[in-house]
């Protein structure tokens, strides 16, 4: 994986970057150690029209449908990164309890898509069971299917097209596992206690310390 700050090549084990220090403590000093209670489509920012929510809404069934052991989940904030997407997505998905999302699916899992309206910037973030199927390569590709649809303002459109994407890269690197599993299996290394994502934390899924992500201010990103 790439540190989210430094973006330098670490390894999924490392509690902290051994270029700059970062870890898990350090973004939740920026935005909080409680737990995030969130569903898989978190619209904080009110990008997505009312009327095409059922699409996204369907696209993320669909993905969990193909790939049962899996789940992919959206949020949309207005300056919620602090201008760095990567950490806030990396602390997001750390923190995060998707109360759509089975027990038996843990946050190592996950893949998040982070959308911030202010900067007008994504980012994409996965757990470390998707470690030796995505690249930073395969992400980056799948957001450059979406970008042309979120320039006109249509993030509905282009959160469903980047989806169907990753859906290729996917069930490509699926095949590629069935080949030569051994190959696949050597790259899974859970990580240290301190930075893991924590299944704890979707244990019930709702805990009496657990919040909200705090509403993002209106954006005056096109819809």
């Amino acid at each position: 994986m790439k540190c989210p700050r430094c973006v330098q090549v670490i390894h999924r084990g490392a509690g902290l970057c051994p270029h700059c220090g970062f870890g898990l403590a350090e973004a939740d000093e920026r935005y909080g150690s409680e737990d995030v209670v969130l569903r898989r489509l978190g619209d904080a920012a009110g990008l997505i029209r009312a009327k095409d929510r059922p699409k996204v809404s369907a696209a993320l069934d669909k993905f969990c449908r193909r790939f049962p052991q899996l789940f992919f989940a959206v949020y949309t904030g207005s300056g919620q990164g602090g201008g760095n997407l990567r950490q806030f997505g990396f602390w997001l998905l750390n923190r995060a309890a998707f109360e759509d999302v089975p027990v038996d699916r843990p946050n190592e899992a996950g893949i998040l898509l982070v959308i911030d309206a202010d900067s007008k910037s994504a980012a994409v973030t996965w757990g470390y069971q998707l470690d030796p199927f995505l690249t930073e390569e395969d992400t980056f590709f799948c957001l450059t299917r979406a970008h042309a649809y979120w320039l006109e303002g249509r993030f509905a459109d282009g959160i469903v097209r980047m989806i169907a994407q990753l859906e290729k890269v996917l069930r490509k690197r699926a095949a590629q596992a069935r080949r030569d599993p051994e190959k696949f299996e050597r790259k899974v290394a859970p990580p240290a206690r301190t930075g893991e994502i924590a299944r704890r934390i979707r244990e019930g899924h709702k805990h009496a310390a657990a919040r909200t992500v705090a509403p993002a201010a209106k954006t005056e990103v096109a819809k």
